[in-house]
C-alpha cells in the first residue's frame, strides 16, 4: 500500500489548518503595522528622528514639521486621502461565493438600517440561494434573527470606554476581514453617512468583491465626508428623496425604498384592533425620533396636550428601540415599540413626524396627512429639506416653531388637509437588487 494513503487525513487537514492560522495571523499583523505607521505620533515622530540623523534636515525642520502636521490634521478630518493599502497587503484574490454583506450603520434612528434589510428581503425574494450577512453596530440584531440572516455585531465606539477612534477602526477593520475571510462575498453594500476608515481598508483588499456605498441625496450643505471615500467603490446607490440632487457619473438614483409596501400592511380594523382603538376616532401617529440627539419629551408633551383637546382623537406614539422608554400615559394614548410600524400604517388618519427618511417615505407612500418636526441637530440628515416637498404636494406641513400656540394652530390645518391617494411606484429595494445582480 502506497505511504501516502496511510497518512490519516487529518493531518492534511491540520497542516492545512495551521497555514491559514499563520495567514491570518500574518495579515493580522500586517493590518497592525499599517496601523501604527498611519498614526500621527507614528509619522511626527520618524519626520523628527530622520531630522536628527540627517542634520541638513534641521535647518528645514521649522517649516517641514508645521507643514507635514497640517497634512495628517487634513487627512484626520477627511479633507486629504490617506494611503489605501500596499499592493502585498491586498490577500482577497480567493474565488467568490454567492454572499453578499451589508452594512448598515448606527445612525439616530432606523434609516440606514431599515434600508439594508428592506434590500435583504428584496433579495431573498428574488434569490433564496443567495447568502445575505449582516455586520452592524446597530443593537436591533433580534429583528435580523428573526429573518434568519447572519448577523455579525460591534458596539459603536461610544459604547466603548476610553476608545479612540483609530482603536475602533482597527475593530472594524480586523471584524470586517474574518467576515470577508470566512464569507467570500462577491458583494458588499454600506449605508451609512460616513465611511469608516476601517471599514475603507477592509473593503481595500478584496478586489474581486463589487463594493457598493448607498447614502442619502439629502446631506447637509456644510457637511463632508472624506475626500477619497468614492474612490473604495465600484458605484453610489442614492434611494430617491422628491428633492434635487447633484448625481455625479458613478452614482445610482432609485425610487424610494421601502420595508413596508401599502399591499404589505395590516388592513384598517385589524390594524386598529391590534391597537385598541375604536373604529369611529380620529388616530394620530406621533413619531419624533429616538431621543438621542435632543430631549423631545418637552416637544412631546406639547403636542400631546395639543391632540388631548380634541375629544375624538385617539394617539398612537411610536416609542423607539433605539431611545429610553417614554413615561406618558392618559386613556387615548397607545404607546408602540415595534418594527417596522408601517405595518400599523392603514389604521392612521393623520401624523406627528420628526421628517426622517423612513417616516417620510411611509407617509407620503400612504398618502398619510402629516405636520413634520424636523430634527435640526442631526450631523449629515438634512431633515428640513426633505420635508418642504411635502408642502408643495399638499399632504403635509412643515412646523418652524415648537410653542403651544404655533403646535395648536398647525395640528388645526393638519386636520383640514384630506388624505392623499396612496402612491403605486416601484419599491426602491427592487432597484437595487436589479442592479446588484446586472453590474
Amino acid at each position: 500500500m502506497d505511504e501516502l494513503s496511510d497518512c490519516d487525513d487529518s493531518s492534511f487537514d491540520s497542516v492545512e489548518h495551521s497555514y491559514d492560522a499563520l495567514k491570518r495571523k500574518y495579515s493580522r499583523n500586517q493590518r497592525e503595522i499599517r496601523r501604527l505607521r498611519n498614526t500621527v505620533s507614528f509619522q511626527l515622530g520618524i519626520h523628527l528622528t530622520t531630522a536628527v540623523r540627517q542634520p541638513w534636515r534641521l535647518l528645514g525642520l521649522p517649516l517641514t514639521f508645521p507643514l507635514l502636521a497640517l497634512r495628517l490634521g487634513l487627512q484626520r478630518l477627511g479633507k486629504q486621502s490617506l494611503n489605501q493599502p500596499d499592493l502585498d497587503e491586498v490577500i482577497g484574490f480567493e474565488e467568490r461565493k454567492h454572499c453578499i454583506v451589508l452594512f448598515p450603520t448606527n445612525g439616530v434612528g432606523f434609516g440606514h438600517f431599515t434600508r439594508m434589510y428592506a434590500v435583504a428581503r428584496s433579495l431573498r425574494k428574488a434569490d433564496p440561494s443567495l447568502e445575505i450577512v449582516f455586520f452592524t453596530p446597530m443593537p436591533t440584531l433580534h429583528i435580523l434573527y428573526s429573518e434568519q440572516f447572519p448577523t455579525y455585531h460591534l458596539a459603536g465606539r461610544y459604547k466603548h470606554a476610553d476608545m479612540t477612534a483609530s482603536q475602533w477602526n482597527g475593530l472594524v477593520e480586523d471584524m470586517l476581514h474574518m467576515v470577508f475571510d470566512m464569507h467570500r462575498p462577491k458583494w458588499f453594500m454600506f449605508d451609512g453617512s460616513f465611511p469608516y476608515r476601517g471599514m475603507l481598508n477592509a473593503v481595500a483588499s478584496q478586489p474581486l468583491m463589487k463594493k457598493w456605498w448607498m447614502r442619502r441625496g439629502s446631506f447637509k450643505s456644510n457637511k463632508s465626508i472624506p475626500v477619497d471615500s468614492s474612490s473604495f467603490f465600484d458605484g453610489i446607490i442614492i434611494p430617491s428623496e422628491g428633492i434635487e440632487t447633484h448625481a455625479q457619473e458613478d452614482f445610482h438614483e432609485v425610487a424610494p425604498i421601502m420595508a413596508v409596501e401599502p399591499e404589505d400592511a395590516w388592513e384598517r380594523s385589524f390594524a386598529r384592533s391590534r391597537l385598541s382603538v375604536p373604529n369611529e376616532a380620529k388616530v394620530v401617529y406621533v413619531q419624533l425620533g429616538a431621543g438621542r440627539i435632543n430631549a423631545i419629551e418637552n416637544v412631546l408633551e406639547h403636542v400631546l396636550t395639543s391632540l388631548y383637546s380634541y375629544p375624538e382623537v385617539y394617539v398612537v406614539l411610536g416609542e423607539s428601540m433605539l431611545g429610553e422608554r417614554l413615561s406618558f400615559t392618559h386613556e387615548r394614548l397607545r404607546v408602540i415599540r415595534d418594527y417596522p410600524n408601517a405595518m400599523y400604517a392603514n389604521a392612521f388618519d393623520a401624523s406627528i413626524q420628526a421628517g426622517g427618511y423612513n417616516s417620510y417615505q411611509e407617509m407620503r407612500t400612504f398618502g398619510i396627512p402629516t405636520l413634520f418636526i424636523p430634527n435640526t441637530d442631526t450631523g449629515m440628515d438634512d431633515q428640513v429639506a426633505r420635508c418642504k416637498k411635502s408642502e408643495k404636494e399638499g399632504w403635509g406641513i412643515v412646523n418652524h416653531s415648537i410653542t403651544m400656540e404655533h403646535l395648536k394652530k398647525d395640528i388645526g390645518i393638519l386636520f383640514q388637509i384630506k388624505p392623499a391617494l396612496k402612491i403605486n411606484q416601484s419599491n426602491g429595494a427592487e432597484d437595487v437588487v436589479s442592479l446588484l445582480f446586472n453590474s
